[in-house]
């Protein structure tokens, strides 16, 4: 449909449209796109099942993610707290991804859960309750994109430490430094089609699965006595306690250990913003995301348990939480695997986190665009220009480079401050999720759609909320004691500043001109004028576009109908 109905304009470069679309050269989610929320078909759909289920198993990245977080459950509890922290806490997680995935199904837009707002809230108070959901989510999303990438130069840096024998130490410059690298290398790769991008992420599943159990493997048969790395007990794996935070009672401490499976289970709703470049998308797109954190939770939990069996006593002078590095599994790697095998496993780490960070970025910037179409951030027009030899909004891609480094150049001040930057990502992440949620629990308009939760669907929603609010209260507080200066969390600082943002750029200008997701077609759909302004009129108010089809029949996941 793009190729036979857009051309590109011989002085920009960039796209313009033919003044009508024919409807006959839709597929039918294109046409559901028009028919059902009035927007118009820009993206190419060439994400199928294995592409959007290893898109969304990317974004949890879940060997890489464990290896950047596992200080947390280690320093709150050792290994009793590394395994039953994740256990209990992915729990809560795998609610919120079934809620957000329901969701999905019944408004697959990129603009993700911030649409399912206008579903969902009351008339009146769907613009402001949009444009907070909006910012939050996109805000999340690039402290995520940013941390991501952070992570990646952390990586890089440890394994040029480690082939070193630690002789190099990263510092905080050199990890700026090499954080604009990949980052630049991250906007590269989504400037490519959308072609190239399925392609990439349809081999990455396989290669992820056999680094994680090639891993494992490798793990428990070289760690012997003979090799001087005993593995530690059963007993001491799912029993020890060791709290190494400074926080009392040793119950409060242990809830810190939540933190490693609430970052790696952040992304739930990033495949929903590919959305529109999904086959089918209200059926491949929840199972996707379902599965996904599924994926994420028990592979997690399986990859945890053997890193307790071989990390060693955490309570010895040299253990892994005194790492030079200040990479607790990477220098697992480097007692058990030697210097190539750590070498080896870590840059299959690194590779593994930079398909996740393409994936996050590509989410970022379909976010960009999809509250640009709405008019909800400044210069709309240019975040949904759409270069037409790759079909990519690609000057979104770039600004969403442009902001990670931005957020990422705070660190040449301080990394408390850059590491209060990424703890805002799940939490800002979690409530733009739990907005919608709250909406459909509250005010009972949600229609499901063919992927839904049955009769089981108020419990999780609600407990999937109980559970954010709870766990952000921890995602607020320093993880250690006691509190100074280079281990104060000020995450704080920052989800207040973002609040204080998104209402003070409301009072400002959205009141007057955001009126929440716009109207950009009509159903007429084989005399669209894709040239035409937006109408700039809330789904739920004035001209509205109201589902007036008879109800299909829908399947639910965890009920009979």
């Amino acid at each position: 449909m793009a190729e036979d109905q857009e051309r590109p304009n011989s002085q920009t470069g960039l796209l313009e449209r033919s003044n009508h679309v024919n409807g006959s050269t839709m597929n039918e989610a294109d046409r559901n796109l028009v028919d059902k929320f009035g927007y118009k078909p820009v993206f190419k759909r060439e994400f199928g099942y294995l592409a959007t289920i290893s898109f969304a198993i990317s974004i949890g990245a879940v060997f890489p993610s464990v290896a950047t977080t596992f200080i947390y459950p280690l320093q709150a509890g050792g290994s009793a707290c590394i395994v039953w922290s994740w256990l209990i806490s992915g729990a809560g997680c795998m609610c919120l991804a079934l809620s957000v995935s329901e969701l999905v199904s019944a408004y697959p837009t990129c603009g993700g859960l911030y649409y399912t707002v206008s579903r969902l809230a009351p008339k009146d108070y769907v613009p402001y309750i949009s444009w907070v959901a909006g910012w939050l989510n996109l805000l999340g999303q690039a402290a995520g994109v940013a941390a991501s990438e952070w992570g990646a130069s952390s990586l890089l840096l440890a394994i040029v430490s480690i082939a070193s024998d630690f002789a190099y130490l990263p510092t905080l410059n050199h990890t700026v430094a090499v954080m604009v690298g990949m980052v630049i290398s991250s906007a590269l790769v989504n400037s490519l089609s959308t072609y190239w991008l399925e392609k990439m992420f349809r081999f990455y599943v396989v290669f992820h699965i056999l680094v994680l159990v090639t891993c494992c493997i490798a793990l428990l048969a070289v760690a012997q006595p003979e090799n001087g790395t005993p593995k530690n007990s059963a007993r001491y794996v799912f029993t020890d306690f060791t709290n190494q935070s400074g926080w009392q009672p040793p119950a409060w401490s242990f809830m810190f250990g939540f933190l490693s499976v609430s970052w790696s289970m952040s992304g739930y709703d990033a495949t929903a913003h590919i959305a529109e470049e999904i086959k089918e998308p209200e059926i491949k797109t929840p199972w996707a995301i379902s599965l996904g954190m599924l994926f994420t939770y028990v592979a997690g939990w399986l990859y945890n348990i053997v890193l307790c069996f071989v990390m060693g006593d955490v309570c010895a002078k040299d253990s892994i939480i005194h790492s030079p590095i200040e990479q607790p599994v990477a220098q697992i790697f480097y007692n058990v695997l030697g210097k190539s095998g750590s070498v080896f496993y870590t840059i299959c780490a690194l590779i593994i986190l930079k398909f996740g960070n393409f994936a996050a970025m590509q989410s970022l910037t379909r976010t960009i665009f999809a509250l640009s179409r709405d008019g909800l951030v400044p210069f709309s027009n240019t975040w949904t220009t759409i270069l037409p030899s790759t079909g990519i909004p690609i000057y979104a891609v770039w600004i969403s480079a442009l902001w990670a480094i931005g957020i990422n150049l705070t660190g040449l001040g301080s990394y408390p401050a850059i590491a209060g930057v990424f703890n805002v990502t799940a939490i800002a992440l979690d409530w733009s999720f739990c907005i919608p949620i709250f909406c459909k629990i509250l005010f009972g308009k949600f229609v499901p759609g063919p992927w839904h939760l049955g009769r089981f669907s108020r419990a999780l929603n609600i407990y999937a909320c109980a559970w954010t609010m709870f766990v952000s209260v921890i995602f607020l507080m320093p993880t250690t004691l006691p509190v100074e200066a280079e281990t104060m969390n000020y995450a704080v600082v920052y989800i207040v500043a973002i609040l204080l943002f998104s209402t003070l750029y409301w009072v400002v200008r959205g009141q007057e001109h955001y009126t929440g997701p716009r109207i950009e077609v009509t159903k007429d759909i084989d005399n669209i004028d894709p040239d035409g302004p937006p109408t700039g009129h809330s789904r739920v108010s004035g001209d509205s576009i109201e589902d007036d089809s008879e109800p299909t029949e829908t399947r639910p996941l965890l009920a009979g109908p």
